[in-house]
């Protein structure tokens, strides 16, 4: 009979920003049971009252709300930081103003928490212009 270990590695925490209705932490999820990997949301953020709703239906936890209202250290530690964020002012088929756009202005946010979390790792929405936008000045700050 084959000698099975048992996984006893400590559950990775992680945060949900901008959740939306939680696609981010069905992948997150996934994946990592797919790598027998223990994952643990331990705080989810979205301003929207029918993704709170939603996201609470899905995984028994409302999303606390305005994470700009939100002092970062209220945000339990975590490992890894995952957003989805609004990227229609850096999306290709939006208005592209960036930080001019109060919706931008949200990734200031991002930094806000991940320098004082300082997880291990961070996961942006996938935005084809984020890192170009405003002639690669936004890649900086990144």
């Amino acid at each position: 009979m084959l000698n099975q270990k048992k996984n006893t590695c400590k559950a990775i925490r992680y945060v949900d920003l901008f959740c939306g209705i939680g696609g981010f932490r069905i992948a997150a999820e996934q994946a990592a049971g797919e790598l027998g990997i223990p994952v643990m949301c331990v705080f989810s953020s979205d301003i929207d009252e029918s993704c709170q709703r939603a996201y609470e239906e899905n995984f028994r936890e409302k999303p606390a709300g305005d994470i700009t209202a939100i002092n970062a250290k209220d945000i339990p530690d975590h490992d890894i930081l995952l957003a989805g964020f609004p990227c229609q002012p850096f999306s290709i088929i939006g208005h592209r103003k960036g930080f001019e756009d109060t919706r931008g202005t949200l990734f200031f946010d991002i930094a806000r928490i991940l320098e004082a979390k300082k997880p291990k790792a961070f996961l942006l929405e996938n935005v084809k212009l984020l890192a170009g936008h405003s002639n690669g000045k936004t890649q900086i700050c990144l």
